[in-house]
Parts: structure tokens; C-alpha cells; sequence
């Protein structure tokens, strides 16, 4: 009987450079190709191979043509480079965490939709992009095989917006890491001396776009500080880009100074940076699931939340939920866990609690389910 063979698109995984998806991607083929070591996987890349990333003897990596990054190149890649090259590899099954898919290829495939922003809250994307989303992903959904979300939230909306039965979209639930847990206090004093000048701070991890509100999170901050609050603020992700409203906004602010950012850090540097914070403020308008929000918990730091989407689902009572929409309650939930040294530590120990919820190993076991009942489904 000939070993199980994986196609998987790997194209989110660039060097220095990941994100929310890239991540999932990473962090789940890391377990479940040593999990499985009688598979063949076969990485697909649209860049040369990097090889950190392939991750055991039973991966093989390959660099298909163009590099999909515009849209006018991304039916190109999956249409004819990735179907050619499934037709070529013989394989079972094409796995996609990005939830694009191949429309041109009979060979069976599993599409990760992480959540569908852009139906939502298409104006907070470029229009290309919204426009092409929007265009292809009822496709995709109808073409793969099966697909699997992150959230219980999302399957509904996947299932809602088109026309999905339930039974074929699996949850699976993202993870944290080892390298996100509680600092002492000598440790969380160096670490503020070494970013924020020893003061305390409040943090925000992520990519900096619309839907992240960083916008009305800055308004918030600048309203806490006028209000008499401290702590300073932390953005952890790519540069703001010139001209936006985010940067317009910082520059006429009169506490813009006590912004402080840092640009996109390495895992290791970004996970002991937020051990450091009195606060994550993680406000977004729109989440499928909501990363740095169980990191937060891992790493004993209270969390202030968006009420909406996905994250109730996923912080439980383990979070100070406000509305993203209302900036004055995003100013209140700062100025409070700043000032109640009780809540913080309410929430740090709910927190801490429900970060055992969510484990990348559980990820992947659950994700290796959802391969099986597609490769076996007839």
C-alpha cells in the first residue's frame, strides 16, 4: 500500500514575515509531520524554498510559478501551477490553510477559511482584494472537499453566507506556544526598562490595518492619558503606512510620544516583550478567532476585548469585554485595569486558565481528523 501523499500550500510561509495564517500553517505541519511520519507532504511554495521551513525528512519542498501575490496572479498559481502540479505529484489530498483552492483540479482538497472579514467589512480592505474575495471564496467553499474554521462563530457564518452544510466544516481551534508564560516581577521590570523606558504599558500585537481599529484604539489612548492614566502604549507589527489615517491621527496627538512603535519583531522577541505589559488592548472590529488574545493569557497579561465576532467564544470571562465601535469604552476598560490591581489579577488567573483551552498539538490532532474524513469521505 503505497504511504499517504499531502500537497500543501505553503505560500504564507516567508521568513521573518508571518502572520495570523502563517502562523497556523507553521505551528500545525510542525507537529503533524513528525505526528506522521509515514505521509509524504509535499510543501508548495510561490517564492524559492526556504529551507527552515521544511520541517522534517518526510517533507519535500517545491517552488511553483508565479509568485502569488496579486490577485491577478492568484487563479494563475492555484488554477494552472498548484492543478498541474497535483496531476503531477499523484497526491490524495490538497491541503489549504489560506482557504484558497484550485478550481481547475479533481484531486481532493481541504480549504482552512479562517473567517470571512471581507463579506462583512469589505470598505476595510483594498478593493481589488475585497472584490476578489468576494468573487471567488463562495467558490472555493463550494469546490473543496470539506473546510475547517477556527471558530464555532465562523462555521456559522461560512454555513450562513454560503450555503455550507454543517456537517462538512470542522473546528479547529488555534493554539499558543511554550514561549508565552509569566514573567516574574524582576523580569517584567527589565523588559520595561528595555521598551517603554521602565514604564508600565499597555500593548497591541497584530498586523496594523483597518480592521484591527488601531484608529479608535490610539483615540482611546490619547483620551486615557488626557484623563490622568500612565502607562504608555505598545504596537508590535508592520510600520503604519504613510499618509493613513492611523499616522495622521498619531501625529496631531498630544500624547503621540508615548506611543512607542516597534515595528514587526521575531516570535521569540515579541512573546517576552508582551510578558512585559500591564495590559493587552486588543480591540479589533472583526476576528475569526483572535491570536494574540489567547496569548495574552499564556503569558499572565490581562486582557482588554472586543465584544464582538468570534471573541467572546474564544475569552470566555477570562477578559474585559468593551464595543471596538465606542471609544469612550475602550478609554474606561483602560483607565480601570490600570487602577484596580484586583481586576488585573482576576483576570490574569482566568486567563492563565483558559489559555490551557487551546493548544497547537490539539490543533493539529484535530486538523489531521478533518485530512482523514476527507481523503476517506467517497
Amino acid at each position: 500500500m503505497k504511504p499517504l501523499r499531502i500537497a500543501v500550500n505553503t505560500r504564507l510561509l516567508v521568513p521573518n514575515k508571518l502572520e495570523g495564517i502563517g502562523r497556523f500553517t507553521l505551528e500545525i505541519l510542525r507537529r503533524m509531520v513528525l505526528d506522521h511520519p509515514e505521509v509524504e507532504f509535499i510543501f508548495y511554495f510561490d517564492r524559492p524554498v526556504p529551507e527552515a521551513f521544511i520541517l522534517s525528512e518526510n517533507v519535500t519542498g517545491k517552488h511553483l510559478f508565479p509568485p502569488a501575490r496579486r490577485t491577478y496572479l492568484f487563479d494563475f498559481w492555484f488554477n494552472w501551477s498548484v492543478s498541474h502540479q497535483l496531476k503531477k505529484d499523484n497526491v490524495d489530498l490538497f491541503l489549504s490553510p489560506d482557504g484558497f483552492v484550485s478550481l481547475r483540479t479533481a484531486v481532493k482538497q481541504l480549504a482552512v477559511i479562517h473567517d470571512l472579514n471581507f463579506e462583512h467589512f469589505p470598505k476595510l480592505l483594498p478593493q481589488k482584494i475585497a472584490q476578489y474575495y468576494q468573487s471567488r471564496f463562495p467558490k472555493f467553499a463550494q469546490k473543496a472537499s470539506r473546510i475547517v474554521t477556527v471558530s464555532e462563530f465562523s462555521k456559522e457564518d461560512i454555513q450562513a453566507c454560503y450555503n455550507i452544510e454543517p456537517e462538512t466544516i470542522d473546528v479547529v481551534y488555534n493554539g499558543v506556544d511554550d514561549r508565552f508564560y509569566p514573567r516574574e516581577k524582576e523580569e517584567i521590570q527589565k523588559i520595561r526598562r528595555e521598551y517603554a523606558d521602565a514604564n508600565p504599558y499597555f500593548i497591541y500585537v497584530g498586523s496594523i490595518n483597518p480592521r484591527k481599529n488601531i484608529l479608535r484604539l490610539l483615540q482611546a489612548f490619547e483620551n486615557f492619558r488626557s484623563q490622568g492614566g500612565k502607562a504608555k502604549l505598545v504596537l508590535i507589527g508592520a510600520a503604519m503606512w504613510d499618509g493613513s489615517e492611523e499616522e495622521k491621527t498619531l501625529n496631531a496627538m498630544s500624547f503621540g510620544k508615548e506611543v512607542i512603535q516597534l515595528g514587526r519583531m521575531k516570535h521569540e522577541e515579541m512573546s517576552r516583550c508582551l510578558a512585559g505589559a500591564l495590559a493587552m488592548t486588543f480591540v479589533p472590529l472583526f476576528e475569526g478567532f483572535g491570536i494574540p488574545a489567547i496569548e495574552s493569557f499564556a503569558s499572565g497579561v490581562p486582557l482588554l476585548c472586543s465584544n464582538n465576532s468570534s471573541l467572546p467564544e474564544v475569552v470566555g470571562d477570562a477578559a474585559l469585554l468593551v464595543n471596538a465601535e465606542d471609544v469612550n469604552e475602550i478609554t474606561k476598560g483602560m483607565l480601570q485595569l490600570e487602577a484596580d490591581g484586583n481586576l488585573r489579577a482576576d483576570l490574569i488567573s482566568k486567563g492563565l486558565e483558559r489559555a490551557r483551552m487551546f493548544t497547537w498539538e490539539n490543533a493539529a490532532e484535530k486538523l489531521w481528523e478533518s485530512i482523514l474524513k476527507t481523503i476517506n469521505h467517497a
